[in-house]
């Protein structure tokens, strides 16, 4: 039985969603399940939050294991086959698929696999690579008896995020209180039915396949509102405007309903509007570690020692309302 795939996904950069992934890798662990990360963003932002320089130099300079998600799928573009990924121990309920600037080169691989995964012969290596993220995912979740997989992929439509997001059971969308989220909203909804349609048509093409392929669900849990992008001097009204168009636009896009809501307070598909926490951020960096972690040690001292108990709190809150969405819908997830 394979384990379930939450994807925290938006084409608009900058509303937060490494941030997202990486402090929800930690709750999750917190609640007591077995959580692997998976970081399939070029940039490698998320595996960069995890690691200190030294052991990413480590990691991709390494030559003798698929230290990376690259490296585990990079003999697909020769003539290999997936290798079994190596994984960092963040935490024993806790593990990291370490990302790799270099898979940006994967890109035109898997470009001209989805056409020929259309074909009527030879179908073995177009799907084995159209599935490698996939794949890699459900090794490294065998590999420590994992109850959940957590990915971070980069703000773009393009054919690596059409492969992430193939393997993905659910979908969790990061949005930024401005125009250009509500913007990439509009888009982002089409995209995924398209994806899941043409994944469709796909699967069907292949009767009788030679290994386990994702179904390509994409289920969308809801929008995580996130205040990141607000700058003080902003006008309230002004945030208001594009806050309280979200619900609508989401609905539409994505659902393909409407709704009565007038702000995301209101709508049953908002998870949370969560603080930027702008005070925390770099101290949490210094300490690698989550904010929500963060002791008077770390310098969280006077008003910071009451940011942490709210980050806490409101991280504890998403985290258990994901949860509970994805045991609403079909999944092989159990909640210890």
């Amino acid at each position: 039985m394979s384990v379930p795939v939450l994807t925290f996904f938006n084409n608009k950069d900058g509303v937060g969603k490494t941030s997202l992934v990486y402090h929800l890798s930690w709750m999750f662990s917190e609640l007591g399940l077995k959580v692997v990360a998976v970081d399939l963003d070029a940039q490698a932002n998320l595996t960069a939050a995890f690691l200190d320089e030294d052991k990413l130099e480590e990691l991709w300079e390494q030559q003798a294991d698929p230290a990376t998600i690259y490296r585990a799928i990079e003999p697909l573009t020769r003539v290999g086959d997936l290798e079994k990924p190596s994984l960092v121990e963040v935490t024993p309920q806790l593990h990291l698929v370490p990302g790799d600037v270099a898979l940006a080169s994967f890109e035109d691989t898997l470009s001209e696999a989805w056409p020929a995964s259309m074909a009527d012969n030879n179908l073995y290596r177009p799907f084995r690579i159209l599935s490698s993220f996939w794949q890699i995912a459900q090794m490294a979740a065998q590999q420590v008896e994992a109850d959940i997989i957590l990915v971070d992929v980069g703000p773009n439509l393009g054919a690596l995020n059409r492969s992430a997001l193939i393997a993905s059971d659910y979908v969790a969308i990061p949005l930024g209180a401005d125009l250009f989220s509500l913007q990439g909203l509009k888009n982002l909804g089409p995209t995924l039915r398209s994806w899941r349609s043409l994944w469709e048509k796909r699967l069907d093409n292949w009767k009788s396949p030679d290994f386990k392929l994702p179904q390509g669900r994409m289920n969308p849990l809801g929008y995580i509102l996130q205040q990141h992008s607000v700058r003080l001097s902003r006008p309230v009204k002004a945030y208001d405007k594009w806050v309280n168009r979200m619900p609508a636009v989401y609905h539409d896009s994505v659902l393909q309903d409407s709704t009565t809501a007038a702000t995301p307070k209101e709508d049953v598909e908002c998870l949370a509007t969560l603080k930027h926490y702008r005070s925390l951020i770099p101290l949490g960096q210094e300490a690698r570690k989550p904010i929500f972690k963060l002791t008077p040690a770390d310098g969280a001292i006077g008003s910071h020692a009451q940011a942490v108990v709210d980050a806490r709190k409101d991280f504890k809150q998403l985290a258990e309302k994901l949860l509970e969405r994805m045991k609403t819908t079909k999944s092989s997830l159990d909640i210890p």
